[in-house]
């Protein structure tokens, strides 16, 4: 990994009353990938039974729990507390990215806000998790990507079948449009490209998907020509070369 992300300093915030605690050692894995956890905060009612499965990590992992009393029946205090804490520190100006977990999208708003600060915001959450809060993070993953690896290499999460990738119409232009937009005038591009191509567009993470790599979730959705020299590895759209192949031969 670059020495850029290695340099990243992430505040770590965590909605522990929408997040599992048996996870948080594999997200921790997963956050130092990008960076140093600086900032490790924890947010919740600790008063409550609820939050029992919580305790025994907290001290293990570092993590500073910030106790939030549920104020009004049905509303969740944590939330606001997290949302103020994490605009305070974004404006200490000390951090380059956030990673939240949570499965809430009442948070989406403030993932936006902290992106247009410059910050890079990973998302952590359950499958569950509705797609404005997924869609809106630099990179979100499912918390049941991580942990052991699938037969597919995507963690616990089960790889979805060629015919499922193909109908996901969203990932499939996804993929096409950055495979277009990295590609040379024969139409190949470099994989790493149009894994930069694909981070620009939106949030993505081919784990979700349950496959380990881009490259592993390119030859399984079968859409595109893949070609390997060395360690370089080459896709291209086969539609777009049979169209290009047939104005061709005119």
């Amino acid at each position: 990994m670059a020495d850029k992300a290695e340099e990243q300093r992430i505040a770590l915030l965590i909605d522990a009353d929408n997040a599992p605690a048996s996870k948080i050692d594999v997200v921790l894995s997963e956050v130092a990938r990008h960076g140093v956890a600086n900032v490790r905060r924890a947010y919740g009612n600790w008063k409550s039974p609820a939050m029992k499965g919580w305790e025994a990590v907290l001290h293990e992992y570092a993590i500073r729990p910030i106790q939030q009393f549920a104020y009004s029946k049905g509303k969740n205090a944590s939330d606001m507390a997290m949302v103020i804490d994490a605009m305070d520190l974004l404006y200490a100006g000390k951090l380059d990215a956030f990673a939240i977990v949570s499965s809430d999208a009442d948070f989406t708003p403030l993932v936006m806000r902290l992106l247009t600060e410059g910050v890079r915001v990973y998302g952590y959450g359950a499958q569950q998790t509705p797609e404005p809060f997924v869609n809106a993070c630099t990179v979100f993953t499912y918390l049941e990507a991580l942990g052991q690896p699938s037969e597919a290499g995507g963690g616990t999460q089960k790889a979805r079948p060629t015919k499922q990738l193909r109908d996901d119409k969203r990932l499939v232009q996804m993929l096409r449009n950055a495979v277009e937009a990295a590609g040379e005038d024969d139409g190949w591009a470099h994989l790493s490209a149009v894994g930069k191509q694909i981070s620009n567009q939106a949030s993505f993470d081919p784990r979700n998907h349950g496959y380990r790599k881009l490259s592993d979730l390119i030859d399984a959705i079968g859409l595109f020509e893949v070609k390997r020299q060395g360690q370089v590895v080459l896709v291209r759209d086969k539609a777009s070369a049979r169209q290009k192949a047939k104005s061709g031969s005119k």
